[in-house]
This record gives C-alpha cells, sequence and structure tokens, in this order.
C-alpha cells in the first residue's frame, strides 16, 4: 500500500463508506504546543494526538523521543477511534516529520493502513473544523515489531556493513553546530541525507522514482544490502523511512538516534563531511 494520500483523495474516501481515522499530530522541535493551532482549526473529524507525551516515553538515557509503552500507544490510538481494520490518516502542519512518526509507530506496532497525508495541512483547501471529536472506542491492539528497528550497536554495526543514513541537517551530520544534544556529529561511517531533500518546497515528497534516485545516489537499493536511518531522536528519521519506503526501500529505523548515541561518551563521534566512497558502497 503507498504509505501517502493526497488531500483529493482523502476528501473522496472521507465522504465513502469506510472513512479513515483521522490524526492530527502538529508539533514543531522546541515550538509551541500543536494542541492551541489544532484547537483554532483542523480537518473536520479529526482527533489531536500530541507528539511528545503520547508517541514517545519519557525522555532519558534512551534518547529525548525513546519509543512510547506498546500498552500505553495501544490506549491513544483507541482514544482516537483506531480500530484493528480501520485506515487511518496522519497529517501534521506540514514538514511531515510528525506524521511520520504516527505512521511507522502504527505500522511498527502491527496496523496494515496508515497513510501521511502529503504536504499536511497546507495541502487541505477544504473547511476546518473547531468541534473536538469524540469517536467511539477503537479496538486497535498493538503488536510490535512488523517494522525493523536498530539498537545502538546494530546502528554502529550496520554503519560498516550496509548503510546507515543520518536525516538530521548536513551542519548537524557535520558536527558545526549542535543546539540539542550533548556533542555534535555523527555516528562513524554513516552517510548524510537531510530529510529536506525528500520533499518538494511546499511539503510534499518527490515522485518514487526521483526517491529511489536520491537514495541510489546515496549507495541504498542494492541488492541484500541492509539499510538503516537515524536523526536526532527518532523523529525526522521516521521521515526518511517513509521516504524510502516510497521508493520501495526497506529500512529500519533507530529509534533512540543522536540523542542516545551521544548522551554514551563511550560512544566515538565523528565529525565532518561524510566519506567520499559512501555513495559508492
Amino acid at each position: 500500500m503507498k504509505p501517502i494520500i493526497t488531500a483529493s483523495e482523502y476528501a473522496s474516501e472521507s465522504a465513502g463508506e469506510r472513512p479513515p481515522v483521522l490524526l492530527d499530530v502538529r508539533w514543531q522541535l522546541g515550538g509551541p504546543h500543536g494542541r492551541p493551532a489544532y484547537e483554532a482549526g483542523h480537518l473536520p473529524g479529526a482527533v489531536f494526538v500530541d507528539l511528545d507525551t503520547e508517541l514517545a516515553g519519557p525522555a532519558g538515557s534512551g534518547g529525548r523521543h525513546p519509543l512510547p509503552d506498546p500498552e500505553a500507544f495501544g490506549a491513544v490510538m483507541r482514544r482516537a477511534g483506531v480500530g484493528q481494520d480501520t485506515p487511518v490518516v496522519v497529517y501534521d502542519g506540514g514538514q511531515g516529520w510528525a506524521a511520520a512518526r504516527a505512521w511507522w509507530l502504527l505500522r511498527w506496532t502491527g496496523h496494515p493502513d496508515v497513510r501521511v497525508l502529503d504536504g499536511g495541512l497546507a495541502a487541505w483547501t477544504g473547511d476546518l473544523s473547531t468541534e473536538i471529536p469524540h469517536p467511539a472506542e477503537g479496538d486497535f491492539r498493538p503488536v510490535p515489531g512488523a517494522l525493523p528497528t536498530l539498537d545502538a550497536d546494530a546502528a554502529a554495526a550496520l554503519a560498516g556493513s550496509g548503510l546507515l543514513l543520518d536525516a538530521r541537517a548536513a551542519e548537524r551530520y557535520r558536527g558545526d553546530v549542535e543546539p540539542i544534544d550533548r556533542v555534535g556529529g555523527h555516528i562513524p561511517g554513516a552517510v548524510s541525507a537531510p530529510t529536506t531533500a525528500n520533499v518538494t518546497e511546499d511539503g510534499r515528497y518527490l515522485p518514487a522514482e526521483e526517491l529511489a534516485e536520491r537514495f541510489a545516489g546515496l549507495g541504498a537499493g542494492k541488492s541484500g544490502e541492509a539499510v538503516g536511518v537515524y536523526c536526532g531522536s527518532g523523529v525526522s528519521g521516521a521521515h526518511e523511512v517513509l521516504a524510502l519506503e516510497i521508493a520501495g526501500i526497506r529500512s529500519a529505523l533507530y529509534p533512540g538516534s543522536w540523542s542516545e548515541w551521544s548522551a554514551d561518551p563511550a560512544r566515538p563521534v565523528a565529525t565532518g563531511p561524510e566519506p567520499q566512497e559512501g555513495p559508492a558502497r
């Protein structure tokens, strides 16, 4: 199933016999909470889900946004009306990171039918609503493990044996700046692949062929070679995993990402530009 849906496709499906459950997960790193913006206007029927408290566990040794407890996550999804077999559409304010995080969590916990609204809120041309919906309780029961994950040791190994992509901005990868974590730089052997290159100026994903070409240039797509992704805390990395999925490439997410890796002084840190041999891996 295609992991994204256009606004016109969603409008058609929402008026059909089996309308998707709609989740609003507006969120910005270091920005204002998304709830007030949601209450000021959202797609009709959308239920707000908070990334920091409902799509992540408490920050700690596992990073800034560790995976949530599956049972707690399942309770949040059931409250939002998500059922075992109900289609789900997720959107955010347009950056796509938070929506991709929700998409990844639902897919990782076994939901078979989840899509991201391509372009987010800005792509919607219909009316907005201020009505807060109270959907009937869903019956979704998460079963983690449907998508592959990496821990720190596996990410380090994959950087040498396969392809590990760093989804953060290039300046954070190089270690030029680090506004959040203990130290700047990247996992040794990782290849810089900022999420901004996955989308057009309006936040929509590039066509599958262009994404496949982009990732092939970074060394992905070789038969039998594993691909992994990390970012700052497992949020923008989900955006990259989704982009790879569109391109037809399965990849594993390192949920702890740089926030977990850099918190351990014993783990090595590389700085500077990526190795020139990266694309030919």
